[in-house]
């Protein structure tokens, strides 16, 4: 990857910018579309939002308003964990491309997995919600079908239920929480891996060790983290509000980590998940 419009290829024969903008609470109406406006303004052209995060509107909105063709903007919505099945799921992408003001959307994920937790037939119910993501595939609703915060154990079940094999996992990864088996199998079986959170909720930005690297390199902790999924073969989603932020986050084509900083980097204490575990997120609510 050699510019912010590089492209990751996809299994399912579509292509994926290498760097998103995440949305993820930035609910404010107002400051979303400015966000999303600016994000496009400086360089975005991938970007990824959720029913749940309540900012749709404003995020199809600031597209439509960009100027940009529709068809260079890579749109990522989700289907909330209260839509699983085959049913809800359908009426939840049709309510998000309402919301959107859009015809399609470039992926769909499934936000959340059904897990042991909560339901005893949760095999079936991913399965039936994976139904929903692959007949919008069929119907020209959606253009690629992936999963978030998958596990493993979601994936394999999943695999054995499905036509279309899913295309993406959007998983929390950062350094610090590498979620190694997931991305194995991932990489394994042609998934691509996307990082929500690859700066740590902003928590790793004081990190020690991850400072020096930035030092090294003349570069912000941010610009490391980001660097550093993109070395792995890992798509990253940044988030911020700042302009200038958004710049920064843009600007990791100019240098490359060594081998020695990656190696120091994989090797941090792989306990800091700052969202929740998929085994245990409580969404009961079929």
């Amino acid at each position: 990857m050699n510019r912010p419009d590089d492209k990751f290829a996809l299994a399912d024969g579509n292509f994926i910018p290498c760097i998103g903008f995440g949305t993820y609470k930035i609910e404010d109406p107002g400051v979303a579309y400015r966000s999303v406006a600016d994000a496009l303004e400086v360089g975005y052209r991938h970007i990824d939002t959720a029913a749940i995060y309540n900012n749709e509107k404003s995020v199809g909105a600031a597209v439509r308003d960009s100027g940009i063709d529709r068809k260079d903007v890579f749109v990522t919505t989700k289907v909330w964990a209260n839509e699983l099945g085959y049913d809800r799921a359908s009426r939840a992408i049709d309510a998000s491309l309402k919301r959107l003001g859009m015809d399609y959307v470039d992926m769909c994920l499934i936000h959340w997995p059904a897990n042991a937790k909560n339901y005893s037939d949760w095999q079936a119910i991913n399965a039936d919600t994976w139904r929903a993501l692959e007949q919008a595939k069929m119907d020209g609703k959606v253009k690629t079908i992936g999963v978030s915060n998958f596990l493993v154990s979601h994936l394999t079940s999943l695999e054995e239920n499905c036509r279309i094999l899913p295309a993406v996992d959007q998983i929390e990864y950062h350094p610090g929480c590498l979620n190694a088996d997931t991305v194995g199998y991932c990489k394994a079986n042609n998934i691509l891996v996307q990082a929500w959170s690859p700066i740590g909720r902003g928590r790793l930005l004081g990190d020690h060790l991850l400072e020096g690297i930035a030092h090294k390199y003349n570069k912000s902790v941010a610009q490391i983290c980001i660097k550093f999924a993109l070395a792995n073969g890992v798509l990253p989603l940044p988030k911020s509000t700042h302009k200038d932020r958004m710049i920064q986050n843009l600007d990791v084509f100019d240098f490359e980590l060594d081998w020695t900083d990656i190696g120091d980097i994989e090797s941090m204490e792989d306990n800091r998940r700052y969202g929740s575990h998929p085994d245990e997120q409580n969404f009961c609510v079929l």
